[in-house]
Parts: C-alpha cells; structure tokens; sequence
C-alpha cells in the first residue's frame, strides 16, 4: 500500500512539476511560435496557447487517471483499519514519546491533506461548474504539502537510519519486518 501509494503521488507530482516546467503553456505556445517563424507562418498568441494546450492535454489526461487510482487507494487505506490492518495511531496519547507523537500528527495531516487534494480534484472534475475556479485555487496548494511532506519524510527516514533505526532503508526497500 505504502509503495502505491509513493509511486502514485510521485507521478502526479511529475506530471505538476511539467505543467509548470516544460510543458507550460507559455513555454510550449513559445517553442511554436519561434518554429512558425521561422516557416513564414504565424498564429496569433491565443492561438498559440489553445494549441500548447492541445499538446499537453494527453500528459494532463494521465494526472487525472493517477488521481482517480490514488482516489481508489486512499479509500483501501481508510478501510484496511476495519479489516485489523494498518491502524491509524493517534497523536495525542500521552503513554509515547513526543517524538513518536510528532510523527502520528505529521501523518494525521497527510491523510487530511491528502483526502481535501483528492475532493478537490473530485469537485474540479465532477462537480458543480460555480466551484472549479475555487476548487482549483485549493487544489493547486496540494504540491506545497506534498514537497513538505516528502521533504519530512525522507528526513525522518535520514535520521532513523544514522541515530535509532539503522536498517530502516534496507527494510523499507527490501520489504522485511523489522526483527
């Protein structure tokens, strides 16, 4: 679960980092423009863009199509605990450390994070046309936990490997149980 999970929201991540990177609008309607020119054509700016638009639009086909097998996931993920598996811990219990509390709550905020990405991009796709313009301002605020995320959990990982876990990256890519 942990590695479809990852793998999943990695792609999506991708396909976001292109669309502001590389794949551009702007950038794209540029690189068209300048090959035009050089061909004696031309296309005005809007023209330009709607077909930068049409260039990108299969990549960004493929961040929908993730979001709905992370939709799928997410919602495996909040049922495994009724089923005994993979229970969520509870940041507020006083019998751990804070250490261990700090993790459960970083991990709390994942969930809901992630959970108001996916309803947002639910709503952006299917839901009423008066939200899209707000659901995309919120939905698009999702690359900044995910990089914040990704950046406290591979220092977590870090740390436990040199200080109190050593092993744990063995284990995680390995897949074996700690012993």
């Amino acid at each position: 679960m942990h590695w479809s999970i990852a793998i999943t929201m990695l792609f999506l991540l991708l396909t976001i980092l292109l669309r502001l990177g590389w794949m551009n609008k702007y950038h794209v309607a540029d690189i068209i423009g300048d090959f035009l020119k050089d061909k004696d054509a031309s296309l005005t700016e809007d023209e330009l863009i709607v077909l930068a638009k049409k260039i990108r639009k299969p990549m960004w086909d493929w961040h929908i199509y993730a979001g709905y097998l992370l939709t799928g996931l997410y919602s495996i993920r909040l049922l495994l605990p009724f089923f005994g598996e993979m229970k969520f811990k509870n940041p507020f219990q006083k019998s751990v450390s804070a250490k261990v509390r700090f993790e459960y709550a970083v991990y709390a905020l994942f969930y809901l994070f992630v959970g108001a990405s996916l309803v947002t991009g639910l709503v952006i796709e299917f839901g009423p046309k008066e939200y899209k313009h707000t659901m995309e301002e919120i939905h698009e605020l999702s690359i900044y936990y995910l990089l914040g995320f990704i950046i406290i959990h591979f220092s977590g990982i870090l740390i436990a490997e040199f200080t109190s876990e050593k092993g744990i990256i063995s284990r995680v890519i390995g897949g074996n149980k700690k012993a």
